[in-house]
């Protein structure tokens, strides 16, 4: 079992920033991928930003350079640096991870943008 802890999240205005930060129980040194996801009212839940086997990121089409995935030293902590900040960004953010076998989710956190 791994625990996912969600974190950073609140309230913004549109064009702020916010830093939100997943907390992992285990490594993610050779994971399979490990990043952010979000699901607004009445929308699926979709992939904002991901960090996959070698390092290499992904990033949702919508996202078009305003955010930025990283992680700690410690390789423990995915960061996920939000910029621009638009109301279309208002969802529940989710963080995942997969070491190879199953999905791991956090319980997720609230991001709202709103003047």
């Amino acid at each position: 079992q791994v625990l996912l802890v969600e974190s950073g999240g609140g309230l913004v205005q549109p064009g702020g920033s916010l830093r939100l930060s997943c907390a992992a129980s285990r490594s993610n040194v050779g994971i399979t991928i490990i990043g952010w996801y979000r699901q607004a009212p009445g929308k699926q839940r979709e992939l904002v930003a991901a960090i996959v086997g070698g390092g290499i990121t992904r990033y949702g089409d919508f996202v078009e350079g305003r955010f930025t995935i990283s992680r700690d030293k410690a390789h423990t902590t995915v960061f996920l640096q939000m910029s621009s900040l638009k109301p279309e960004d208002t969802a529940i953010y989710y963080c995942k991870g997969n070491w190879g076998i199953e999905d791991y989710w956090g319980k997720g956190i609230q991001v709202t943008v709103s003047s």
